[in-house]
């Protein structure tokens, strides 16, 4: 056994059926007497219902959170939030939402600092890290994306509810498991990877895949769900507990830059990233292959690829509206800060991975 540091990380996860239903308690618990619930506008009746079992300790909704968390978002949301006096968010929805919770809770001020209940309908993972990614505006009018660890935006609870996850489309089941299935990807190799992460990374690919033809079949499979949720968690964990690499990196310029969806970015770019990384990650991508259950001579790229095709999801950013006189731009900005990454980050190389990814070419072998 090879030498390692491993931190945990402290928060209270409660997983089960019916469980957002003790979201009062846990309001109390953490000596909150005021919540606010968060939600996209598309959501609204998910957090109604929440703001219904938080009865009287509940203040209000804000019904705004966007993609990518813009600044100016956050701050309108800071602004209801103190003028309604609240002491703890509860974040219902999947990343957008709860990165705007995290948003709250980094922004408020120390001695007001509001409290996080995240309540994830989605498999994206963001609720078990302390990482924010925020979107603003520089100088020359163009969206920038950045990135930051810190444990002030950690949610205090987070609430595994797997009855809220029963109506999510099948197309979403799998373009946000395929976002979740990045974070335990890129632990394997990170510089920080130790047992226990690698573990719950293999643990997390292996539970959510075999949700995929589960919930093909039967959207509301009670184990299909369930795997699949608990996996979300797994592999958020690992996205929390060490560093990410280049597929990240990529995804984070697609979205913050350039204005692409979030899970779909991930699930597209994730089997073109495995592919690049492969000649210098042979073990870690071989543990991949064994966990999605592949046959032989199909590899960990080619089987994450092939989820896509098996669910009518767009394998190509060409789909999703990318431009591709961007795909230059977005190669120069993927390489502009070094970061760690198995394979040696040489921008033509990008190039052409991100080129395969906009005409949706199958790894090859």
């Amino acid at each position: 056994m090879q030498p390692f540091v491993y931190n945990a990380l402290p928060a209270r996860v409660i997983f089960g059926w019916d469980t957002s239903e003790q979201v009062a308690d846990e309001v109390l618990r953490l000596g909150c007497k005021r919540a606010i619930v968060l939600t996209t506008a598309q959501q609204v009746s998910s957090g109604q219902k929440v703001l219904k079992d938080l009865g009287d300790l509940g203040v209000g909704i804000y019904s705004n959170a966007t993609m990518h968390t813009p600044i100016h978002i956050t701050l309108d949301a800071l602004k209801v939030a103190q003028e309604l006096q609240a002491d703890v968010c509860v974040a219902v929805g999947g990343g957008s939402t709860i990165g705007l919770g995290k948003a709250l809770a980094l922004h408020s001020s120390n001695e007001k600092k509001l409290k996080q209940i995240a309540i994830p309908t989605t498999y994206a993972g963001s609720e078990a890290t302390p990482i924010i990614g925020q979107t603003e505006i520089d100088k020359e009018a163009k969206s920038l994306k950045t990135t930051q660890r810190t444990l002030n935006v950690l949610p205090d609870v987070i609430i595994y509810d797997i009855n809220l996850t029963l109506t999510l489309p099948t197309q979403m089941t799998t373009t946000s498991g395929l976002n979740a299935i990045a974070h335990a990807v890129e632990a394997l190799w990170a510089p920080e990877a130790n047992p226990i992460i690698s573990n719950l990374a293999l643990q997390g690919i292996k539970a959510i895949s075999q949700s995929f033809p589960l919930i093909r079949k039967d959207p509301k499979d009670p184990k299909g769900r369930s795997n699949a949720l608990f996996g979300a968690w797994s592999c958020g964990t690992c996205l929390g507990a060490v560093g990410m690499s280049l597929h990240h990196k990529l995804c984070h310029t697609l979205g913050g830059t350039f204005g692409m969806p979030h899970a779909e970015t991930h699930a597209i770019i994730l089997p073109h990233a495995v592919a690049y990384n492969a000649p210098f990650a042979t073990d870690e991508v071989e543990e991949i292959r064994i966990a999605l259950n592949l046959q032989q001579g199909i590899s960990a790229a080619q089987g994450l690829f092939d989820v896509l095709e098996n669910n009518n999801i767009p394998c190509s950013l060409k789909e999703l509206g990318f431009k591709q006189e961007d795909l230059r731009r977005a190669a120069e900005i993927a390489v502009r800060s070094p970061y760690p990454n198995p394979a040696p980050l040489e921008e033509e190389k990008i190039f052409h991975l991100l080129s395969n990814a906009y005409h949706g070419i199958r790894p090859a072998i």
